[in-house]
């Protein structure tokens, strides 16, 4: 099952070039700090400024080193369907484990182009796919029916929630059952989310508090006191993440603890003085630093 700490991996550059090196160095510290899950290609690794080799490439190479210890789920997701369809068929012939497939943006298809957009895909593949709702990045936001609706086909699995909703987790809860993988993509409201039937989150902050992030989510199913208690810790690094736009700050971070170097690709930018102040300080408070 797909559950537990799963990280949306930052994509470390080296004068502005994809560093092969610095991928490896990066899952391998997943590998020894309990992280249950990687994402190669995400939004969280820069996937729109990727060229299709690079997002190719870090796929093959998560695959690689995971080597069947932990899940990868391949960020496959593109706002034109095609092109989703012919990088879903890569990542499984490579062998990932799964897909996280964004819901199209800039297009803003009705929900019915969603429902047929996913359903392409789905008829396209042989494994698991999770639905990656954004409302924040992509627009549109993906209901519950429709959400429903594709969980009838056989290789949609569960959903990214990142709309910031909590009382979506009951409705996905209630159309779709236990069965349906719910995982956040809020670090900020991943205890409540568990607490609501969520089974885990596919998170930014586990890229520089790996540990820390798998021990949140393990109290999360048997110790809510612990949980409780990591999530104080964790709180103010998760908001610091999000102080500019990701993946900026957290690559910032993971710079800070000698993890890759800053630089991101634009239109993004690195982050500036007083935030790099801020995320500093977190990461003190958290004693990461």
């Amino acid at each position: 099952m797909l559950k537990g700490s799963i990280v949306a991996l930052i994509t470390p550059f080296d004068n502005g070039d994809l560093s092969e090196i610095g991928y490896i160095k990066l899952i391998n510290y997943h590998l020894e700090n309990g992280t249950n899950g990687v994402v190669p290609g995400g939004t969280t690794g820069e996937s729109p400024t990727l060229s299709h080799n690079e997002h190719k490439k870090i796929i093959e190479i998560a695959v690689k080193e995971c080597s069947g210890k932990i899940p990868v789920i391949a960020g496959t997701g593109s706002n034109s369907t095609d092109e989703a369809v012919e990088l879903s068929k890569f990542a499984e012939k490579a062998g990932s484990d799964a897909l996280l497939v964004v819901t199209p943006y800039y297009n803003k298809p009705t929900q019915e182009g969603l429902y047929q957009h996913y359903k392409k895909i789905n008829d396209n593949v042989g494994i698991p796919i999770i639905i990656y709702n954004i409302p924040s990045r992509s627009v549109i936001d993906m209901s519950v029916n429709t959400m429903s609706k594709l969980f009838e086909l056989k290789n949609i699995v569960g959903v990214k929630d990142a709309t910031g909703d909590l009382s979506r987790v009951d409705q996905q809860l209630k159309a779709m059952g236990k069965d349906f993988i719910q995982l956040t993509g809020n670090d900020d409201n991943s205890l409540e989310f568990n607490k609501r039937g969520g089974v885990g989150s596919i998170s930014v902050t586990a890229n520089i508090a790996a540990k820390y992030c798998s021990n949140f989510q393990i109290a999360c199913a048997n110790n809510i006191n612990k949980a409780v208690e990591l999530d104080k810790i964790l709180q103010p690094v998760h908001n610091a993440m999000f102080i500019e736009s990701n993946p900026s700050p957290v690559k910032y971070a993971a710079s800070l603890l000698g993890m890759c170097n800053p630089s991101v690709r634009l239109p993004l930018v690195e982050v500036k003085g007083e935030t790099k102040k801020k995320i500093s300080e977190a990461l003190k408070v958290a004693k990461l630093l």
